[in-house]
């Protein structure tokens, strides 16, 4: 039975919110402004969002201020640390290119988002440059932007993101032991992985 509610337009969709704020359009560029750049390289955390031909993909990515490197007024650098290795963010730029960012700063509502195109660089100079502890990245993610703007606080205030007030204990949710444990065959030691892993994310961090 088709649903009555389902907005299925654009058209429709329009008419149900109306027309976007002029201030909303404005602050929209296609490329990094100083007052942008300021914010970027003082963002530790930024999520990447790819799509390749498996579908969509979005992946956490944080280091210190500053690692996400402005090249130039078009361009921003991404080194790609140490991860699990399921390489589903570089498969997808490889294949298909398309990014989009969000930046977050802790203590700061709004947030700045690009939308572009990317790709891989496995060039040893730039690789060395983005070194940390003596190690440098396999590989850093180039990314062009075609789009860039501030969004406003209103989704961070809503949530109380950085609220202390808002967070929880850690041990009301479930482990990183309990949850692969939940999917893993009855060979998986949890008790065994949860002793080990603090240490374990703490030494493979570069």
């Amino acid at each position: 039975m088709a649903d009555a509610h389902r907005i299925e337009t654009v058209e429709a969709l329009e008419a149900l919110y109306g027309e976007p704020m002029q201030l909303a359009l404005d602050k929209e560029v296609d490329t990094i402004i100083p007052v942008y750049r300021a914010f970027i390289e003082k963002a530790p955390f930024v999520v990447v969002a790819t799509n390749g031909p498996e579908g969509l993909d979005c992946s956490p990515r944080g280091d210190p201020a500053g690692f996400v490197r402005v090249m130039d007024d078009k361009t921003v650098a991404i080194p790609d640390r140490r991860g699990n290795n399921r390489l589903d963010t570089l498969k997808n730029i490889v294949r298909d290119g398309r990014i989009a960012l969000l930046f977050l700063i802790p203590g700061a509502g709004e947030t700045m988002r690009i939308n572009g195109t990317a790709e891989l660089s496995a060039d040893p100079d730039l690789c060395a440059s983005f070194a940390v502890k003596g190690k440098a990245p396999a590989s850093v993610i180039v990314a062009t932007v075609e789009s860039i703007y501030v969004q406003c606080s209103k989704a961070l205030v809503r949530s109380k993101l950085w609220d202390a007030d808002a967070q929880i204990e850690r041990s009301e949710l479930p482990s990183m032991g309990e949850m692969i444990s939940a999917l893993a065959d009855s060979d998986f030691d949890s008790e065994s992985f949860e002793k080990t892993y603090p240490e374990q994310v703490l030494k493979t961090l570069y």
